[in-house]
């Protein structure tokens, strides 16, 4: 693979409520026109976040915007923000966006992450439908969760599947103040309906000892309706990231392959996936290259091979692991790179978001990539 050309899709505006641009995605319509999203704050974790739409008709060479489409509903009295936001095309001119709600009001002005307990403040996922190419919206709507699931974690954009089903990726959480041990899990959730309802939860990704954390699960479809999952992998008792672990389903998310882990470590990004079955990964390598880099693999479920490697981006300060799990929660405030996303565009180039910027300033950044 070759970098083709690089990019700001859209700049924060320092010391302003959109100073700090993260949680970039892009999806392509039926029309071949791009339309991303990204959250933007004060900071990266503050209750003035909202959503903002951005549109290419050039395969995203060029970027018009932002919209500002959403508001953030109150959910039973609490006011909240939008963390982020995924969009699904369904038909032409149909869009389904699944966003990520963080109640602001029940603990006030505390951080998302409560580095004591490791729980997180009471979030929700909540689904809108547009017709019109995302021009307008329906009313929110929230997703019922069961309680065992704790604070819910969207961590994927809603998938199509091969048999016309749709599957939601949700990472589980602990309530706020919960002081218990943290057996993180991330699970399917599958709709026959459109949308409208939810069948019970799959386990995707569980260790059962709770040492091993599956963090940001990336989703993808190949075009043989396998499902292939790549998790940010943590271990707990070690303190320290391992190899990205990748899943394979090929029942539709019901049953999962063993994690297999790969030969590169950090955050992985939504995978794109070529009409020909190839997928281009990309991933952050904070800790050791300080980059964002992407491979080939020749499909969902083969080696990403190191000579396609290609280097996306490169950040000059270096970051250091948190002394536990807390602190390395709360740590995740400061860090100015990461969170890639790749779509393959109409032509059969990958074009790749994600954020850069400093403790001041974070913008959107893109990344086509020749394949």
């Amino acid at each position: 693979m070759h970098l083709l050309a690089h990019g700001i899709l859209a700049r924060g505006t320092p010391e302003s409520a959109r100073a700090m641009l993260t949680f970039p995605q892009i999806a392509i319509l039926h029309d071949g026109s791009l339309l991303a999203t990204c959250r933007a704050g004060s900071s990266k974790d503050s209750g003035d976040e909202g959503i903002e739409f951005y549109r290419s008709h050039d395969n995203g060479q060029t970027w018009q915007g932002p919209e500002r489409p959403f508001r953030a509903p109150e959910i039973k009295g609490a006011g909240g923000s939008l963390k982020l936001c995924y969009l699904t095309p369904l038909a032409p001119g149909r869009l389904l966006a699944a966003a990520m709600w963080v109640d602001r009001t029940t603990y006030s002005d505390q951080p998302l992450f409560n580095p004591t307990t490791e729980g997180c403040l009471p979030m929700a996922i909540l689904l809108a439908e547009s017709s019109d190419q995302g021009a307008t919206w329906s009313a929110w709507r929230q997703v019922p969760m069961p309680e065992e699931i704790g604070p819910p974690s969207l961590t994927s954009p809603i998938l199509r599947l091969g048999d016309g089903t749709l599957a939601m990726s949700i990472e589980t959480n602990k309530q706020y103040h919960d002081g218990a041990p943290w057996k993180q899990r991330v699970i399917f959730f599958h709709s026959r309906d459109g949308g409208q309802s939810w069948d019970a939860p799959v386990v995707a990704g569980f260790d059962p000892s709770g040492r091993i954390f599956s963090w940001d699960q990336r989703c993808a479809v190949a075009p043989d309706g396998r499902i292939g999952t790549f998790c940010w992998t943590y271990d707990t008792q070690t303190r320290r990231y391992l190899n990205i672990h990748r899943r394979i389903s090929d029942d539709h998310g019901q049953s999962w392959s063993p994690p297999e882990e790969l030969d590169f470590a950090d955050q992985a990004a939504h995978p794109a996936v070529l009409p020909d079955g190839r997928v281009v990964l990309a991933w952050v390598d904070r800790f050791g290259t300080h980059s964002i880099r992407a491979r080939l693999g020749a499909d969902m479920a083969a080696p990403f091979t190191p000579e396609s490697e290609v280097i996306l981006y490169t950040h000059g300060e270096q970051a250091e692991q948190g002394e536990d799990t807390g602190a390395l929660l709360a740590e995740m405030g400061l860090w100015s790179f990461g969170l890639p996303y790749a779509e393959t565009l109409p032509g059969g180039d990958v074009l790749i978001v994600y954020y850069a910027g400093s403790a001041k300033q974070m913008d959107i950044r893109w990344a086509r990539v020749g394949v």
